[in-house]
């Protein structure tokens, strides 16, 4: 497999549905618990981190080196993210519905994030860190951005105690593709009015 279609997978995350790869087989996945981080007034700023933030170590960029952001996310031991998954979202960041966020400094890019986003909705996929703090820092900036952007869910697929001091909590799958159906149907609206 080459890749997987942009509308194959557009169409998965609609449904709250995400491909993961594991042996060189591609793996779908809608975990019975999910994990998400709140967007309003429950977003939580450690207070280390928040001491950390005023100095500003990183520059912060959005989409300027997605398929680096990738590779940092994938240079592990063990990894879900193969070159089917990578040439797969980059095809969508190509098209404007995969974003990376980027923590850089006078070393070079130091750490990250990147995910998927659909309509009021961000499908946060995976993140690094090559120096301290640096992807706690890109996802304090990704709320920040996705808030101006009126999103109102960012979906972490499964929940961390990495991401539960930042106020993740879990909902089960009924109560998350309720959520999910609600927050594309803007989405869905405007794409049957255009075509």
């Amino acid at each position: 497999m080459e890749m997987i279609p942009p509308d194959v997978l557009l169409g998965a995350y609609s449904e709250g549905v995400f491909p993961m790869a594991e042996e060189g087989e591609l793996l779908w996945f809608s975990p019975t618990m999910r994990g998400l981080i709140p967007l309003d007034e429950r977003f939580h700023i450690p207070r280390g981190l928040k001491k950390v933030l005023k100095k500003k170590p990183f520059e912060l960029r959005m989409d300027t080196v997605f398929r680096e952001v990738m590779d940092g996310c994938s240079d592990r031991e063990e990894t879900w993210i193969d070159p089917v998954i990578k040439d797969s979202y980059v095809a969508l960041h190509d098209l404007g519905c995969a974003h990376s966020v980027e923590c850089w400094d006078e070393d070079g890019l130091q750490g990250g994030l990147y995910g998927v986003k659909l309509g009021n909705v961000f499908f946060g996929e995976s993140m690094f860190s090559r120096k301290t703090d640096a992807s706690k820092i890109a996802l304090v900036y990704l709320v920040d951005w996705l808030r101006e952007e009126g999103a109102e869910l960012l979906d972490t697929q499964w929940m961390t105690d990495h991401l539960k001091q930042f106020g993740g909590y879990e909902v089960p799958r009924e109560v998350y593709v309720r959520l999910l159906e609600e927050a594309v149907a803007p989405l869905l609206e405007s794409s049957r009015e255009t075509s």
